[in-house]
């Protein structure tokens, strides 16, 4: 994991979900904890989401690049996740999301992060949209 992950991961922690940076004041953080498709291991990742009613959206751009980014990969192999948002953690499941609901929750993120748009430009590979469920026994 990058020392930038890591460091928001700290700083999210920290302040009760809040971070500064290029994130300061105008995004939703979230961290999502995966196993890891290959090691098995749990792995934690900070991102923004959409909110939509009683599911967050997630959307796997990886900057822009031609590859999915590896939580993403994750999620393909066992959809079950946790959610910490704001000072609250709970387990979650994923379900991958098509078009043409694809396309309305990423234009939705392009409205909150103006750079989304210029990630589509950037790759040639459809972006992966995510809803994440709260999980319920």
């Amino acid at each position: 994991m990058s020392s930038f992950n890591e460091n928001v991961i700290e700083e999210f922690r920290a302040n009760g979900g809040k971070v500064g940076g290029p994130f300061e004041g105008r995004t939703n953080m979230v961290l999502i904890t995966t196993t890891g498709a290959k090691s098995g291991r749990s792995v934690t990742n900070p991102l923004v989401y959409v909110p939509d009613g009683d599911r967050i959206i997630l959307i796997a751009s990886n900057g822009g690049a031609d590859k999915n980014p590896a939580w993403f990969h994750n999620l393909r192999a066992d959809q079950r996740l946790t959610v910490e948002v704001g000072t609250e953690t709970y387990a979650a499941k994923a379900e991958f999301v098509t078009a043409p609901e694809s396309d309305e929750l990423y234009a939705r993120m392009v409205e909150l992060m103006p750079q989304f748009a210029d990630y589509r430009v950037k790759t040639t590979r459809d972006i992966p949209v995510v809803a994440v469920y709260r999980h319920t026994a």
